[in-house]
């Protein structure tokens, strides 16, 4: 990617699938987003978890991208209960990397919802809203490389690796074990 230029979506996205809702961050979010981050199983391929200082500015930091772009990091909940499960969402890297600049989907669950599909069809809706509602022409994910169970969900996604593309994360310290990341990319043309 040569030329980027972060779109803007107006209104703001709004996504739903049969079970979730993505939705902008609600001030009632800050005391399950603390402790999700604060969790140790969750935070496992991270280098530490998150102090409730961090995981305000964190929260504050993805509201307010999404009220100027329209879209970013959101808040999931279940559309049942309402419920907030964790995030979802797509995110511009603020630091350089060696495939910057693009467009990344992330996610993080609360470990007490994981294995009952949640981060796939989540993850799917992102996918699509980033390639129909937002034109982009690529989208990226990036882990540490232990972290095998995103990676599993960015192949389930039709993500594809390249082992040359490797890359020592510049935010995790020298010869720490998260070190080194892995890069997938899906191109709007080949979504499955």
């Amino acid at each position: 990617m040569d030329a980027f230029t972060v779109p803007i979506a107006s209104p703001p996205l709004n996504i739903q699938t049969p079970r979730l809702i993505l939705r902008q961050w609600k001030d009632s979010d800050a005391d399950p987003f603390a402790e999700m981050n604060a969790d140790p199983q969750v935070m496992e391929f991270f280098p530490s978890t998150m102090t409730r200082e961090k995981s305000d500015e964190m929260l504050t930091r993805c509201r307010d991208l999404i009220a100027v772009r329209g879209w970013g990091i959101w808040a999931v909940e279940l559309r049942d209960s309402g419920e907030f499960i964790g995030f979802v969402g797509l995110h511009t890297p603020g630091y350089a990397l060696p495939f910057t600049p693009c467009v990344e989907i992330g996610w993080r669950l609360r470990a007490d919802v994981w294995g009952q599909g949640y981060c796939s069809e989540a993850a799917r809706a992102a996918l699509d809203a980033g390639f129909t509602e937002l034109g982009l022409e690529e989208i990226v994910a990036f882990t540490a490389l232990p972290n095998v169970r995103s990676q599993a969900v960015m192949k389930k996604m039709g993500m594809t690796c390249d082992i040359s593309e490797n890359f020592n994360h510049p935010a995790v310290e020298k010869g720490n074990w998260l070190e080194e990341h892995c890069l997938y990319r899906l191109s709007r043309h080949h979504v499955k």
